[in-house]
């Protein structure tokens, strides 16, 4: 007879944790609206999680600055402005910054250069026949690698969850921005100029480049405002 399979041990989330994801979830497919109004029910039965959890899942949003909580009102979802835009890059530059020397001296080779040619590969394809659906797929994929990956290198617990909730704010920040061809190779040519850096194993040229990415990136987004 075939080995039984094994039960999963794994720990079911918590429902106040289910009910942070699917907030978030809701307003990245925006079934909620940024800036939107609503009462705890009708929030609850959009999500589709009890009240009990969800109050404490909205008390984890507001502290994080993503809604106010009206009492006997309802919840404001926060419409990011210039105070959550400079917030959220001062974060990231304090991280990143540190991770990327690090990112540097040690990243696997195969990995720098997998990360290279999928944004050259992606920005001939731009060049040559302007952005398609699938290039912007491909283009949030290498954004989220390649930071991941140098996050990553840290190896800390801590900063993984702190940058992961740190990534929502800037899903929310980018939910109404309009990417252009020119926007979008000039972000990936900065990428290539990081990523040229750390293949040199110059940590000082790469802390140097990514510091400058994140500089045109929060001019970028202050200019959509």
């Amino acid at each position: 007879m075939p080995p039984k399979p094994k039960p999963d041990t794994s720990p079911a989330p918590r429902l106040s944790e289910l009910a942070y994801e699917r907030i978030l979830e809701g307003l990245f497919a925006r079934r909620v609206q940024v800036g939107a109004f609503l009462s705890q029910g009708e929030l609850s039965a959009l999500v589709d999680v009890p009240i009990a959890p969800l109050r404490d899942a909205l008390r984890m949003l507001e502290a994080e600055g993503v809604l106010t909580i009206h009492p006997r009102s309802g919840i404001q979802f926060v419409r990011p402005g210039l105070e959550l835009t400079h917030a959220t890059y001062q974060f990231r530059s304090i991280i990143e910054r540190a991770a990327v020397r690090v990112f540097a001296e040690t990243a696997d080779e195969s990995l720098l250069e997998t990360l290279t040619t999928r944004h050259t590969a992606l920005i001939a394809r731009i060049e040559a026949h302007g952005v398609t659906p699938d290039d912007l797929t491909e283009v949030d994929a290498v954004e989220q690698l390649m930071h991941a990956s140098v996050i990553g290198i840290m190896q800390n617990p801590l900063i993984d969850i702190s940058y992961r909730r740190m990534m929502n704010y800037l899903r929310l920040l980018r939910l109404d921005r309009k990417f252009t061809a020119p926007i979008i190779l000039r972000t990936l040519r900065e990428h290539i100029e990081i990523l040229s850096a750390c293949t040199r194993r110059d940590a000082d040229a790469a802390e140097a480049a990514l510091q400058a990415h994140l500089h045109a990136a929060i001019q970028r987004n202050i200019g959509f405002m």
